[in-house]
C-alpha cells in the first residue's frame, strides 16, 4: 500500500490559519485592533517575519486592514462569510499549484475547443483586450496576472457552456493565488519569461480566432505544460 507524504505547513501558514480561526470564532472581532508584530511573535512563539507573512496573507484575503499610524484591524464583515476555499486559495503551497494545473488542463483544453467553435466577435474582443493587457504589463506584475486570468476566463466564457463557466469560477480564486505564488518563485519575474508567456497566449488566441479547435487545444496544452515544467524544475 502506498501512502501520501504529508507536507508540513510553513510557520506563517500555521499562524495565518490560527488567526483565521480566531476571526471566524469571534475571538478577534470586526474592528478590533491586532497586537503588534512583536507581541504576536511572542504570543505564537515564532519569528517576526512569519507574523508579517501571515498578516500579508490575511490582508490579501480581505480579513484585516492596515490603518496608517494606527495599526492593523480586523475588517468588518460577517464571520460566516469566510469560506475555507478562500483560505485554501491564500495558503496554497507549490504542490497545490501543480495539482491545480492538472485540473486546469482537464477543464481548459476542453473549454478552448468549445471557444474555437462557438466564439462570437465580442468574445474575441474580450480575449484580445486581455492579451493586450498582458503585453503592456511587463513592468507591472499585478496587472500582468489580472490580464492573464482575464484571458483564460474569457476563453471559458466563449465556450457558452454555463456549467463549464460555473466550474471555472470556482477555480478562479485558486488561479489568482497560484499566479501570485508562481511570481514569488520567479515564473513571472523575468522579462524573457513574460514575453514567452505572451507569445503562448497569442498563439492560443490566433487559433480561436481562426476557429481551429484542434490547434487551439494543442496551444493551450503546450502553454499549461510549459508552466508546469518550470514549476517542476523549481520543485526538484
Amino acid at each position: 500500500m502506498e501512502y501520501k507524504k504529508i507536507q508540513p505547513k510553513k510557520i506563517y501558514e500555521q499562524v495565518a490559519s490560527e488567526l483565521v480561526d480566531m476571526i471566524r470564532s469571534g475571538q478577534l472581532k470586526p474592528g478590533e485592533k491586532l497586537d503588534s508584530v512583536q507581541q504576536l511573535a511572542e504570543n505564537f512563539s515564532v519569528g517576526r517575519s512569519a507574523i508579517r507573512e501571515a498578516l500579508t496573507s490575511l490582508r490579501a484575503m480581505g480579513l484585516i486592514e492596515l490603518k496608517q499610524g494606527e495599526g492593523t484591524f480586523v475588517k468588518k464583515f460577517e464571520a460566516s462569510d469566510i469560506t475555507y476555499p478562500i483560505v485554501q486559495a491564500i495558503l496554497m503551497n507549490k504542490e497545490d499549484i501543480v495539482n491545480l494545473l492538472e485540473v486546469r488542463k482537464i477543464l481548459e483544453t476542453g473549454a478552448v475547443i468549445a471557444a474555437a467553435e462557438r466564439r462570437t466577435e465580442e468574445d474575441l474582443e474580450n480575449m484580445k483586450r486581455a492579451l493586450l493587457g498582458m503585453k503592456n504589463a511587463a513592468i507591472n506584475e499585478e496587472l500582468g496576472e489580472k490580464a492573464d486570468l482575464d484571458f483564460h476566463l474569457a476563453i471559458v466564457n466563449a465556450s457558452h457552456n454555463p456549467l463549464l463557466i460555473s466550474l471555472m469560477s470556482h477555480v478562479s480564486d485558486l488561479m489568482v493565488k497560484a499566479m501570485e505564488e508562481t511570481r514569488r518563485i520567479w515564473l513571472y519575474s523575468e522579462v524573457s519569461t513574460l514575453e514567452k508567456l505572451y507569445e503562448q497566449h497569442a498563439r492560443i488566441w490566433d487559433c480561436i480566432d481562426k476557429g481551429d479547435s484542434e490547434h487551439a487545444r494543442s496551444a493551450m496544452l503546450d502553454h499549461l505544460n510549459n508552466v508546469e515544467e518550470m514549476l517542476e524544475d523549481y520543485l526538484k
